[in-house]
């Protein structure tokens, strides 16, 4: 398990100097961490690292180090194979920029330490936001980190108070985006950010912008656009499989996976790929004849599993203190079996598709035809738009078009969606938390109210970094990619308007055409979509005594954030209120990170 630490004080501070020596011995105590970085009143310390997986790259005349996996920037579609070394001219840009260098030259998965021409302490996370980046202070000390517990491992520091005004925040979001966690004291470094670790420092300078290649999206030639999203992906996807000697794909049998193994047939890799299914039967998770077709067309082993329906839910209490809860559907019984299948290959990796529905724009919608109009207005190509528009949502040609027209003058508003899905949460907290909430997300956001309608829903999507770590299996967990989460590949899918990701009106329309030559037709055209949902109903019902205990007992009933009549319709099966599954996993996940928040064990359980 790849974790990085960074100690920053001021060395005219002897009470900061040796508490700092202090934390640094614990460390190096406790577990197989070595020095990457020392400087004067700076230290940066790893876990974990492989070569040509998660490296350390030390910059000349020690004047910094990054940390992660890199690949160089070139013409689109140039695939890095195997692991790169700075040169010096490289590594000197990078000091010089102030890591501007890093950003537009190199792409990956990274953080990197970059003390300032005074010797500040600065570091700056990638724009993808992969690895995760938090920041505390401890007697003077400023600490960057990864992981959280191995802050409370190495001394008996105090546990930080829960922040009950973002706890409501994150119950109406969903996700929160902004600087602030939900743990006092405890702050993020945003994706493509260079923060100081002074104390007093000025506000972060935001070197990459998600909004600012969203707003270069303008028309373009759908066959130019064509061939750099082929090379794009391509490039993206192969170059994080030259990483590793053999991998395990997850196979759902949908056009994001199925492009994936394109891209890692033994006709463009010499990786071994081992593709993995998962299913539930009778429910709308069975994808597994598609998954067969896409298999066999790619000479691909599959391998097939089912999902664990037997799932107990008192397992998600077993959580890691960190400082935003997390989400455990997306790894609900198949977690261990991911890591178990690639040790039985002798797979680095676990690869999947995630992101591709938010990049290459799967959405049931009329928004591409209001884009087109903000964009060019009313000329020849504006009917085609409203067509494909018009398919797109599944509406006539004079309704996509009444829309267009009203759509076109759309002010972006993250908040317009808080709270809409929210069904359990007492109404009295809900209106005190929307009043709030805007200090919990993304600020990128809060300055894309200019974009057009179908962008900035987009970049909504596309605002949080998917999870780099299991917080539930923590070491027992396999390595998990999602290429196509890549910097390269965002930026171009940011800067491509919605009517050309969505041409033909289909979701995904671009990467449909794209790539067709390369897909069984079945699966090019295949618009059904597999889904989760009858399964974590069924896991939900089959753990209704944990769930109510968890839901009606526990700390948000207590605080008066869950409305506990509700609550105990929902789960009771009553009709009334409608109420979504999801969120019911959602405000357990949330419930199960409150008791580890705010529980004295500072260790892993």
């Amino acid at each position: 398990m790849f974790r990085y630490i960074g100690f920053s004080w001021n060395v005219a501070s002897e009470t900061q100097g040796a508490m700092a020596e202090r934390l640094a011995q614990a460390l190096l105590e406790r577990g197989p961490w070595h020095e990457a970085f020392q400087a004067c009143g700076h230290r940066v310390y790893v876990t974990g690292n492989a070569h040509g997986v998660n490296d350390v790259y030390a910059l000349p005349a020690n004047q910094g180090v990054v940390l992660g996996r890199l690949f160089r920037r070139g013409a689109s579609g140039a695939i890095q194979r195997g692991d790169i070394c700075l040169t010096s001219a490289e590594a000197e840009r990078i000091v010089h920029s102030e890591g501007r260098s890093l950003i537009e030259q190199f792409w990956g998965r990274y953080i990197a330490f970059l003390p300032s021409r005074i010797g500040e302490a600065r570091v700056l996370r990638d724009p993808t936001g992969t690895l995760p980046c938090y920041q505390a202070e401890v007697e003077g000390v400023t600490i960057v980190l990864s992981w959280l517990e191995d802050l409370f491992c190495l001394s008996d520091l105090p546990i930080p108070a829960i922040n009950w005004e973002a706890v409501a925040a994150h119950m109406v979001l969903f996700n929160v985006g902004g600087r602030q966690t939900l743990l006092n004291g405890i702050t993020q470094v945003l994706p493509g950010e260079l923060t100081s670790m002074a104390a007093g420092a000025p506000p972060p300078i935001r070197l990459w912008s998600a909004v600012d290649h969203a707003r270069r999206a303008s028309p373009v030639d759908p066959g130019e656009a064509s061939r750099r999203l082929r090379d794009t992906l391509a490039e993206c996807v192969q170059s994080w499989a030259s990483c590793f000697d053999a991998i395990v794909l997850r196979l759902s049998g949908g056009l994001d996976s199925a492009i994936m193994l394109a891209n890692l047939s033994p006709a463009a890799t010499a990786l071994d790929v081992v593709c993995l299914n998962y299913y539930a039967t009778d429910t709308d998770t069975d994808e597994r004849d598609y998954a067969r077709l896409v298999a066999g067309h790619n000479g691909a082993t599959l391998i097939e599993r089912p999902l664990d329906e037997g799932f107990r839910l008192e397992s998600v209490l077993d959580v890691a203190r960190t400082p935003l809860p997390a989400n455990y559907l997306g790894s609900m019984g198949t977690a261990r079996t991911d890591a178990a299948v690639a040790a039985g290959h002798r797979a680095g990796a676990v690869f999947n598709g995630a992101g591709g529905d938010q990049l290459l724009y799967e959405l049931r919608c009329t928004w591409p035809a209001a884009d087109y109009l903000k964009l060019r207005g009313p000329d020849r190509g504006f009917l085609k738009a409203t067509l494909d528009s018009a398919h797109l949502g599944s509406v006539s040609f004079w309704r996509a078009l009444r829309q267009a027209f009203a759509d076109r003058a759309y002010q972006g508003n993250p908040l317009e969606d808080a709270g809409r899905f929210v069904t359990l949460m007492q109404r009295e907290a809900m209106a005190s938390a929307l009043k709030t909430a805007h200090q919990y997300i993304h600020p990128s956001l809060l300055e894309a109210q200019d974009l057009p309608i179908g962008k900035f829903h987009q970049l909504g999507m596309l605002a949080h970094p998917f999870e780099y770590y299991n917080h539930h299996l923590r070491e027992a967990s396999a390595h998990r990619v999602q290429p196509l989460m890549s910097q390269p590949l965002l930026e171009f899918c940011l800067a491509t308007p919605t009517f050309v990701l969505t041409q033909g009106g289909r979701g995904r329309g671009l990467a449909r055409g794209t790539f067709a030559d390369r897909l069984r037709p079945e699966i090019a055209n295949r618009s059904s979509k597999g889904g989760m949902n009858d399964y974590i109903a069924t896991v939900l019902q089959r753990n209704l005594t944990f769930a109510r205990q968890m839901l009606l007992e526990g700390q948000l009933a207590k605080r008066g954030l869950l409305d506990r009549d509700i609550v105990e319709a929902a789960l009771a099966g009553r009709p009334g209120k409608a109420c979504y599954v999801s969120e019911i996993h959602a405000c357990i996940a949330t419930e199960a990170w409150l008791q580890r928040a705010s529980s004295a064990s500072t260790c892993p359980i």
